[in-house]
């Protein structure tokens, strides 16, 4: 996913004596993020390192002193888009610095496009700012704060990404997380909340938790306390979770492998109940439901006993949302391979569900299992056929919604309609709750929602 910086005005000047560095014009940065919702929290760090320093944001490459091109470098397709924004960013400016995952293989980068200034890889966000110093040195004065005690932030007011982990210890054979970003290294519990507290105090009224695997957060620290308020807390999933759903806002939990441990996550969703903010919702990556294929795939969190754990956890919280990714076409996948999917996906029934066409990744250790490579035409077959499948039990789940109220999170308003999310939809990739409604709604509004209609992945409905 790209997207362009919305610059935030210039904070107040304290009233003092200006000298000549003061009376330069500030820098500006034009910044262009890709990839997923870690990718996206890094370019927010940068971008409050950048406006601490002074500098502005600009939309337009073309009135920027420098671009920062934060890149994706996970799959082929993510590169070819981060190459073509690198492209763009040195034709319409000429002064570029590389960031991001691809920046973890700069050869490709300096091959395509010599004459970048600077490349780094992911999280090197010292590296950034010396570069963009040496592009275009700040001008403002140091003892004047620009940046809101929660940083700056990309994604709108009323929800922000809680990154608690850096890189990643599993294997799987697909990717290559682990050497571009790194193995596992969780945040201090109280360090985690701290910043959950500002955003929180800054208006957020959803936190969305994501790492590359939430469920092993702390593992690395052996669950070490680390003070918070008043208390101490482990740096443990489930604490932390508790822990996150007392701040006021909802809890999203992302990117959760079903390991043993999360069966007390989803108890604690249920003690939470229907309207706690802890919402009763997963995003899990299954991946896939042949035990031969997630053997090949080196999937964690014993997946093949993952139908018995969603039953058990529907048992445990019947309101619970499911959604998760799916892989069509990895190698050595055959029809019966697929054909299982496809009966699990009929059985388990998620809520919401994403597909992608296995795409080879450099470097990954899936291109040397020496398995049959599944052709493009037979990849896009199997991808149509999961889709209509989900597409009907999408259906047959929001239809059951129908004459009921949901609290809704107002994400737009305009002309009488609004357009939200339900607890069972996180945003950008879940469906959505269009509101009709007599009286004016603001975004990041909590309103119920009667629903009055149901199609495969929206709902349609009126605030009362």
């Amino acid at each position: 996913m790209t997207r362009a910086l919305v610059a935030s005005g210039p904070a107040p000047w304290q009233s003092k004596p200006m000298t000549e560095i003061d009376q330069r014009p500030a820098p500006k940065i034009s910044f262009v993020s890709l990839g997923c919702p870690k990718a996206l929290v890094d370019s927010e760090r940068i971008i409050t390192r950048l406006r601490a320093e002074g500098y502005e944001l600009t939309r337009s490459h073309a009135g920027a002193d420098a671009v920062v091109v934060n890149t994706c470098g996970f799959l082929d397709s993510a590169k070819a888009e981060s190459l073509a924004a690198i492209g763009a960013a040195l034709n319409e400016n000429g002064k570029v610095i590389v960031t991001g995952c691809m920046g973890a293989e700069p050869g490709a980068i300096r091959e395509a496009y010599p004459g970048v200034l600077a490349i780094s890889g992911p999280q090197a966000y010292e590296s950034v700012m010396e570069a963009v110093h040496e592009a275009a040195p700040p001008a403002h004065d140091p003892y004047v704060d620009l940046v809101p005690p929660q940083g700056v932030k990309l994604t709108p007011r009323h929800f922000a990404y809680l990154k608690i982990s850096e890189g990643c210890n599993n294997t799987c054979s697909f990717c290559i997380i682990p050497a571009l970003r790194g193995k596992l290294v969780s945040r201090p519990a109280g360090d985690v909340l701290r910043e959950a507290e500002k955003l929180v105090r800054a208006g957020v009224k959803e936190l969305l938790v994501i790492s590359q695997d939430t469920s092993a957060y702390g593992i690395d620290l052996r669950y070490e306390e680390s003070a918070f308020a008043d208390r101490s807390v482990r740096a443990k999933f489930l604490d932390l979770t508790r822990e996150l759903s007392t701040l006021g806002a909802w809890v999203r939990l992302h990117y959760v492998y079903p390991y043993p441990h999360v069966d007390e996550v989803v108890e604690l969703m249920a003690q939470s109940g229907a309207t706690g903010n802890l919402l009763q919702y997963l995003d899990i990556p299954f991946q896939h439901a042949s035990p031969r294929v997630l053997k090949a795939m080196r999937r964690p969190g014993n997946q093949e006993k993952t139908l018995d754990r969603v039953k058990a956890w529907r048992q445990a919280c019947p309101d619970l949302a499911i959604r998760s990714t799916f892989i069509v076409g990895f190698p050595g996948e055959t029809e019966e391979d697929f054909e299982m999917l496809l009966d699990w996906l009929g059985e388990a029934r998620l809520d919401r569900v994403g597909a992608f066409k296995y795409e080879p990744v450099k470097g990954a250790m899936a291109n040397d299992l020496g398995l049959a490579v599944v052709p493009d035409e037979e990849k896009e077959r199997r991808y149509r056929r999961f889709m209509e499948k989900q597409q009907a039990i999408s259906a047959s789940i929001l239809k059951n919604k129908v004459g009921k109220r949901l609290q809704v999170i107002v994400d737009s308003f305009e002309n009488g309609v609004g357009k939200g999310r339900s607890r069972a939809d996180a945003p950008e990739i879940d469906g959505s709750v269009h509101i009709a409604s007599r009286r004016p709604l603001r975004v990041g509004d909590l309103v119920t929602v009667k629903i009055d209609k149901a199609g495969p992945y929206d709902l349609h409905g009126m605030a009362v």
